[in-house]
Protein backbone atom coordinates (compact mmCIF):
# COMPACT_ATOMS: atom_id res chain seq x y z
CA UNK A 1 0.00 0.00 0.00
CA UNK A 2 1.39 3.43 -1.38
CA UNK A 3 1.34 6.10 1.78
CA UNK A 4 -0.05 9.58 1.08
CA UNK A 5 3.49 10.82 2.11
CA UNK A 6 5.33 8.63 -0.29
CA UNK A 7 2.48 10.03 -3.11
CA UNK A 8 3.12 13.37 -1.89
CA UNK A 9 6.83 12.93 -2.09
CA UNK A 10 6.06 12.06 -6.12
CA UNK A 11 4.17 15.31 -6.33
CA UNK A 12 7.27 17.33 -5.92
CA UNK A 13 8.56 17.78 -9.10
CA UNK A 14 5.56 19.13 -10.31
CA UNK A 15 4.72 21.36 -7.76
CA UNK A 16 8.10 22.62 -7.51
CA UNK A 17 7.96 23.43 -11.45
CA UNK A 18 4.07 24.93 -10.54
CA UNK A 19 5.60 27.06 -7.78
CA UNK A 20 8.72 28.65 -9.20
CA UNK A 21 6.69 29.15 -12.66
CA UNK A 22 4.10 31.11 -10.36
CA UNK A 23 6.71 32.94 -8.36
CA UNK A 24 9.58 34.15 -11.01
CA UNK A 25 7.61 36.90 -12.50
CA UNK A 26 7.15 38.56 -8.66
CA UNK A 27 10.47 39.16 -8.52
CA UNK A 28 10.25 42.36 -9.46
CA UNK A 29 7.66 42.63 -6.91
CA UNK A 30 10.01 41.68 -3.91
CA UNK A 31 12.65 44.31 -5.18
CA UNK A 32 10.56 47.17 -5.07
CA UNK A 33 10.11 46.40 -1.48
CA UNK A 34 13.47 45.07 -0.85
CA UNK A 35 14.60 48.49 -1.98
CA UNK A 36 12.75 50.09 1.20
CA UNK A 37 14.49 48.13 3.41
CA UNK A 38 17.87 46.78 4.89
CA UNK A 39 16.86 43.49 6.91
CA UNK A 40 14.63 40.23 7.26
CA UNK A 41 13.31 38.96 10.09
CA UNK A 42 11.56 35.23 9.19
CA UNK A 43 8.45 34.78 11.50
CA UNK A 44 7.59 30.87 11.33
CA UNK A 45 7.30 27.82 13.11
CA UNK A 46 7.93 23.97 13.08
CA UNK A 47 8.74 22.60 9.21
CA UNK A 48 8.15 26.65 8.33
CA UNK A 49 11.13 27.21 10.41
CA UNK A 50 13.41 25.21 8.70
CA UNK A 51 12.31 26.79 5.69
CA UNK A 52 13.19 30.21 6.96
CA UNK A 53 16.87 28.82 8.08
CA UNK A 54 17.45 28.47 4.15
CA UNK A 55 16.16 31.40 3.96
CA UNK A 56 18.20 33.29 6.44
CA UNK A 57 21.45 31.63 5.20
CA UNK A 58 20.70 32.24 1.45
CA UNK A 59 19.93 35.50 1.93
CA UNK A 60 23.02 36.22 3.87
CA UNK A 61 25.44 34.41 1.90
CA UNK A 62 23.91 35.39 -1.89
CA UNK A 63 22.72 39.00 -1.07
CA UNK A 64 24.64 40.27 1.95
CA UNK A 65 21.58 41.01 3.94
CA UNK A 66 21.37 40.83 7.54
CA UNK A 67 18.32 38.42 8.81
CA UNK A 68 17.29 36.88 11.79
CA UNK A 69 14.58 34.49 12.88
CA UNK A 70 11.24 36.09 14.97
CA UNK A 71 10.35 34.69 18.23
CA UNK A 72 6.33 35.18 18.05
CA UNK A 73 5.98 35.49 21.56
CA UNK A 74 7.40 38.64 21.81
CA UNK A 75 4.74 39.94 19.94
CA UNK A 76 2.05 37.72 21.00
CA UNK A 77 3.01 36.97 24.80
CA UNK A 78 5.34 39.50 25.64
CA UNK A 79 3.93 41.70 23.60
CA UNK A 80 6.95 44.51 23.42
CA UNK A 81 6.61 46.69 20.61
CA UNK A 82 10.35 46.81 19.04
CA UNK A 83 11.23 49.24 16.56
CA UNK A 84 11.39 47.75 13.06
CA UNK A 85 12.08 50.15 10.45
CA UNK A 86 13.95 49.49 7.56
CA UNK A 87 12.71 45.67 8.23
CA UNK A 88 11.59 42.95 5.44
CA UNK A 89 8.93 40.91 7.66
CA UNK A 90 8.72 37.34 5.76
CA UNK A 91 6.02 34.88 7.59
CA UNK A 92 6.24 31.29 6.06
CA UNK A 93 2.64 29.01 7.05
CA UNK A 94 2.13 26.32 5.18
CA UNK A 95 -2.09 26.84 5.61
CA UNK A 96 -1.40 30.53 5.98
CA UNK A 97 -3.87 29.67 8.65
CA UNK A 98 -1.54 29.63 12.02
CA UNK A 99 -2.96 32.33 14.39
CA UNK A 100 0.48 32.68 16.00
CA UNK A 101 2.29 33.70 12.63
CA UNK A 102 -0.75 36.01 10.90
CA UNK A 103 -0.86 37.90 14.92
CA UNK A 104 2.77 38.28 14.59
CA UNK A 105 2.79 39.32 10.52
CA UNK A 106 0.13 42.23 11.64
CA UNK A 107 2.68 42.87 15.05
CA UNK A 108 5.40 43.69 12.50
CA UNK A 109 3.88 45.87 10.04
CA UNK A 110 2.47 48.18 13.13
CA UNK A 111 6.47 48.27 14.02
CA UNK A 112 6.71 49.40 11.07
CA UNK A 113 7.94 46.33 8.75
CA UNK A 114 6.94 46.02 4.98
CA UNK A 115 5.54 42.72 4.76
CA UNK A 116 5.84 39.51 2.72
CA UNK A 117 3.89 36.11 3.28
CA UNK A 118 4.75 32.59 1.76
CA UNK A 119 2.12 30.52 1.72
CA UNK A 120 0.40 27.48 0.72
CA UNK A 121 -2.97 28.39 1.61
CA UNK A 122 -3.49 30.90 -1.37
CA UNK A 123 -4.25 34.67 -1.98
CA UNK A 124 -7.70 34.80 0.19
CA UNK A 125 -5.27 32.59 3.10
CA UNK A 126 -5.51 35.12 6.19
CA UNK A 127 -1.86 35.42 6.33
CA UNK A 128 -1.53 36.62 2.56
CA UNK A 129 -4.09 39.27 3.16
CA UNK A 130 -2.24 40.51 6.04
CA UNK A 131 1.02 40.88 3.66
CA UNK A 132 2.10 43.58 1.65
CA UNK A 133 3.72 40.89 -0.94
CA UNK A 134 1.95 37.02 -1.08
CA UNK A 135 4.67 34.78 -2.37
CA UNK A 136 1.77 31.92 -3.14
CA UNK A 137 3.53 28.29 -3.21
CA UNK A 138 1.63 25.76 -5.31
CA UNK A 139 2.05 22.65 -4.27
CA UNK A 140 -1.72 21.18 -4.36
CA UNK A 141 -3.71 19.89 -0.90
CA UNK A 142 -1.09 17.62 1.28
CA UNK A 143 -2.84 15.49 3.03
CA UNK A 144 -0.25 13.14 4.94
CA UNK A 145 0.89 15.17 8.54
CA UNK A 146 4.70 15.47 7.94
CA UNK A 147 5.12 18.30 5.48
CA UNK A 148 6.92 16.94 1.90
CA UNK A 149 5.74 19.14 -0.80
CA UNK A 150 4.77 22.33 1.02
CA UNK A 151 8.34 22.65 2.92
CA UNK A 152 10.34 22.38 -0.66
CA UNK A 153 7.86 24.37 -2.56
CA UNK A 154 8.32 26.88 0.09
CA UNK A 155 12.22 26.64 -0.85
CA UNK A 156 11.76 27.58 -4.10
CA UNK A 157 10.11 30.41 -2.97
CA UNK A 158 12.93 31.84 -0.62
CA UNK A 159 14.78 30.83 -3.54
CA UNK A 160 12.59 33.92 -5.55
CA UNK A 161 12.96 35.99 -2.55
CA UNK A 162 16.76 35.95 -2.65
CA UNK A 163 16.55 37.07 -6.54
CA UNK A 164 14.64 39.90 -5.61
CA UNK A 165 16.81 41.19 -3.31
CA UNK A 166 19.50 40.80 -5.34
CA UNK A 167 21.44 37.53 -4.71
CA UNK A 168 24.11 36.81 -6.50
CA UNK A 169 23.12 33.45 -8.02
CA UNK A 170 22.23 32.08 -11.37
CA UNK A 171 18.39 32.11 -11.69
CA UNK A 172 18.47 30.11 -14.60
CA UNK A 173 19.85 27.22 -11.97
CA UNK A 174 16.55 26.68 -10.63
CA UNK A 175 15.09 24.99 -14.05
CA UNK A 176 16.97 22.01 -13.33
CA UNK A 177 15.18 21.98 -10.16
CA UNK A 178 12.24 19.80 -10.55
CA UNK A 179 14.56 17.67 -12.60
CA UNK A 180 17.35 16.90 -10.33
CA UNK A 181 14.13 16.22 -7.33
CA UNK A 182 12.94 13.48 -10.07
CA UNK A 183 15.99 12.37 -10.06
CA UNK A 184 16.66 11.74 -6.15
CA UNK A 185 13.01 10.31 -6.46
CA UNK A 186 13.85 7.32 -8.76
CA UNK A 187 17.44 6.46 -7.18
CA UNK A 188 17.78 8.38 -3.76
CA UNK A 189 21.00 5.60 -3.31
CA UNK A 190 21.44 2.99 -0.57
CA UNK A 191 17.66 3.82 1.12
CA UNK A 192 17.51 -0.10 2.61
CA UNK A 193 20.78 0.30 4.38
CA UNK A 194 20.07 3.49 6.11
CA UNK A 195 16.19 1.97 7.14
CA UNK A 196 18.14 -0.81 8.76
CA UNK A 197 20.80 0.73 10.27
CA UNK A 198 18.43 3.36 12.31
CA UNK A 199 15.73 0.45 12.62
CA UNK A 200 16.92 -0.71 16.13
CA UNK A 201 18.75 3.03 17.08
CA UNK A 202 16.74 4.83 19.48
CA UNK A 203 18.11 8.15 18.40
CA UNK A 204 20.29 10.02 15.68
CA UNK A 205 22.06 13.06 15.18
CA UNK A 206 21.44 14.91 11.74
CA UNK A 207 24.14 17.73 11.39
CA UNK A 208 24.91 19.83 8.50
CA UNK A 209 26.16 23.30 8.33
CA UNK A 210 25.58 26.69 6.34
CA UNK A 211 23.28 25.97 3.79
CA UNK A 212 22.73 22.42 4.40
CA UNK A 213 21.78 23.37 8.37
CA UNK A 214 18.04 23.65 7.41
CA UNK A 215 18.18 20.36 5.70
CA UNK A 216 19.32 18.86 9.36
CA UNK A 217 16.72 20.54 10.88
CA UNK A 218 14.37 19.20 8.60
CA UNK A 219 15.44 15.64 8.58
CA UNK A 220 15.34 15.76 12.17
CA UNK A 221 12.06 16.75 12.65
CA UNK A 222 10.50 14.61 9.69
CA UNK A 223 12.56 11.31 11.86
CA UNK A 224 11.10 12.53 14.96
CA UNK A 225 7.40 13.01 13.94
CA UNK A 226 7.22 10.29 12.25
CA UNK A 227 9.40 7.51 13.23
CA UNK A 228 9.26 8.61 16.81
CA UNK A 229 13.15 9.12 17.12
CA UNK A 230 15.34 10.96 19.25
CA UNK A 231 16.66 12.77 16.27
CA UNK A 232 19.09 16.09 17.56
CA UNK A 233 19.37 18.01 14.95
CA UNK A 234 22.26 20.71 14.74
CA UNK A 235 24.95 22.43 12.80
CA UNK A 236 28.34 20.48 12.79
CA UNK A 237 30.43 23.39 14.21
CA UNK A 238 27.61 23.12 17.00
CA UNK A 239 28.03 19.36 17.78
CA UNK A 240 31.83 19.69 17.70
CA UNK A 241 31.68 21.62 20.35
CA UNK A 242 30.74 18.92 22.67
CA UNK A 243 27.33 17.00 21.99
CA UNK A 244 29.74 14.58 19.42
CA UNK A 245 29.92 12.93 22.48
CA UNK A 246 26.71 11.01 22.01
CA UNK A 247 27.67 9.75 18.75
CA UNK A 248 28.60 5.94 19.71
CA UNK A 249 27.57 2.63 18.72
CA UNK A 250 24.15 3.13 19.31
CA UNK A 251 23.39 6.29 18.38
CA UNK A 252 24.44 7.12 14.73
CA UNK A 253 25.02 10.11 12.70
CA UNK A 254 23.05 11.38 9.58
CA UNK A 255 25.51 13.97 7.68
CA UNK A 256 23.99 16.34 5.49
CA UNK A 257 25.71 18.24 2.10
CA UNK A 258 25.80 19.42 -1.15
CA UNK A 259 27.97 18.34 -3.91
CA UNK A 260 30.17 21.76 -3.43
CA UNK A 261 30.79 24.54 -1.69
CA UNK A 262 32.88 25.51 1.85
CA UNK A 263 31.11 23.36 4.30
CA UNK A 264 31.69 19.86 2.47
CA UNK A 265 34.86 19.67 3.14
CA UNK A 266 34.29 19.90 7.24
CA UNK A 267 31.24 17.41 6.26
CA UNK A 268 33.96 14.50 5.36
CA UNK A 269 36.33 15.10 7.86
CA UNK A 270 33.59 14.58 10.51
CA UNK A 271 32.15 11.48 8.89
CA UNK A 272 35.81 10.46 9.03
CA UNK A 273 35.83 11.24 12.73
CA UNK A 274 32.45 9.29 13.63
CA UNK A 275 33.04 6.22 11.77
CA UNK A 276 36.89 6.04 13.30
CA UNK A 277 35.39 6.18 16.60
CA UNK A 278 33.28 3.34 16.15
CA UNK A 279 29.35 4.86 14.90
CA UNK A 280 27.95 4.65 11.98
CA UNK A 281 28.30 7.73 9.71
CA UNK A 282 25.11 7.94 6.50
CA UNK A 283 25.60 10.42 4.29
CA UNK A 284 23.33 12.34 2.84
CA UNK A 285 24.84 14.09 -0.75
CA UNK A 286 28.35 15.09 -0.45
CA UNK A 287 28.79 13.60 -3.61
CA UNK A 288 31.59 10.24 -3.94
CA UNK A 289 33.84 12.14 -1.25
CA UNK A 290 31.44 12.17 1.20
CA UNK A 291 30.23 8.85 0.25
CA UNK A 292 33.31 7.55 0.52
CA UNK A 293 33.63 8.21 3.71
CA UNK A 294 30.19 6.76 5.07
CA UNK A 295 28.72 3.94 6.55
CA UNK A 296 25.90 3.88 3.87
CA UNK A 297 24.89 6.92 1.85
CA UNK A 298 21.86 8.36 0.37
CA UNK A 299 22.60 10.64 -3.17
CA UNK A 300 22.31 14.77 -3.29
CA UNK A 301 20.85 16.89 -6.16
CA UNK A 302 23.26 17.71 -9.20
CA UNK A 303 22.93 20.90 -7.92
CA UNK A 304 24.80 24.30 -6.88
CA UNK A 305 24.92 25.11 -3.47
CA UNK A 306 22.52 27.55 -3.02
CA UNK A 307 20.21 25.75 -4.62
CA UNK A 308 20.79 22.07 -3.18
CA UNK A 309 18.43 21.81 -0.10
CA UNK A 310 15.74 21.92 -2.66
CA UNK A 311 16.79 18.54 -3.61
CA UNK A 312 18.92 17.75 -0.47
CA UNK A 313 15.68 16.86 1.80
CA UNK A 314 13.71 14.32 -0.64
CA UNK A 315 15.86 11.24 0.09
CA UNK A 316 15.81 12.18 3.86
CA UNK A 317 11.87 12.29 2.88
CA UNK A 318 11.96 8.92 1.21
CA UNK A 319 14.00 7.54 4.02
CA UNK A 320 11.29 8.71 6.80
CA UNK A 321 8.33 7.16 5.21
CA UNK A 322 10.52 3.96 4.42
CA UNK A 323 12.09 3.65 8.15
CA UNK A 324 8.24 4.85 9.34
CA UNK A 325 6.49 1.43 7.64
CA UNK A 326 9.83 -0.61 8.76
CA UNK A 327 8.62 0.42 12.65
CA UNK A 328 5.17 -0.43 12.08
CA UNK A 329 4.49 3.47 12.19
CA UNK A 330 1.68 5.14 9.87
CA UNK A 331 3.51 8.21 8.60
CA UNK A 332 0.55 9.64 7.31
CA UNK A 333 -0.96 10.29 10.82
CA UNK A 334 2.03 10.64 13.31
CA UNK A 335 0.52 10.29 17.21
CA UNK A 336 -0.59 13.47 18.72
CA UNK A 337 0.08 15.89 15.60
CA UNK A 338 -2.42 17.65 13.39
CA UNK A 339 -1.37 19.23 10.08
CA UNK A 340 -2.18 22.87 11.53
CA UNK A 341 -1.04 23.19 15.05
CA UNK A 342 -2.19 26.55 16.23
CA UNK A 343 0.15 28.17 19.56
CA UNK A 344 -0.76 31.14 21.98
Amino acid sequence: MTTKMRSEIAEQPAALRATLDALLPQVEEVRRLGDQTRQLLFIARGTSDNAAVYGRYLVEAHAGRLSALAAPSIATTYKRRLDLDGVLAVAVSQSGRTEEIVETLDWARDCGARTVAITNGGPESPLALAADLALCTVAGEEKAVPATKTYTTQLAAMAVLALGLGADVNAADLDRVPDAVQKLIDDPGDLDALVEGLADKPGVVVSGRGLAFSTALELALKLKEACYLHAMGLSYADLLHGPIAVVDEDTPAILVAAGDGPTLAGTIALAERVTGAGASAFGVGGGNRLAAVSTASLHGPDLPEWAAPMGLIVPGQLLTEALARRLGIDPDAPRGLNKVTQTD
